[in-house]
């Protein structure tokens, strides 16, 4: 399934719609840091994720090509998550993000500190 449409068909309106929805980055992140997980392994890195949001979400970015779903028939059955390769594509961009945001929280705590 090719990424959701914008109202403007602009390539990028589409990709922010796709990694913009409740726990993507999150769960993108988790993958990109921690590599290929099983679904419950990848549930207790989320904290505060439910399992219904978890499967939407990953039914999400298998469907868009992101990740990749390994499933195993075994009992009970092993089912891993991955980054696919348009899945990699995304991680310097999550790597400048988590600097970005390190460097601001860093900034607040310093302000905080100062204007304490």
């Amino acid at each position: 399934m090719p990424l959701p449409i914008g109202p403007l068909a602009c390539p990028l309106d589409s990709l922010l719609r796709l990694l913009m929805g409740p726990w993507t980055t999150y769960i993108l992140w988790v993958l990109s840091t921690k590599g290929p997980l099983r679904f419950g392994v990848l549930k207790r890195e989320i904290p505060g994720i439910s399992s219904k949001v978890l499967t939407d979400r990953l039914r999400m970015l298998e469907s868009a090509g992101v990740i990749y779903r390994d499933y195993k028939p075994t009992v009970p059955p092993q089912v891993t998550y991955g980054l696919s390769d348009r899945g990699k594509e995304l991680r310097q961009v999550l790597d400048a993000l988590n600097d970005i945001s390190r460097r601001w929280d860093e900034e607040d705590r310093s302000d905080t500190r100062k204007s304490a």
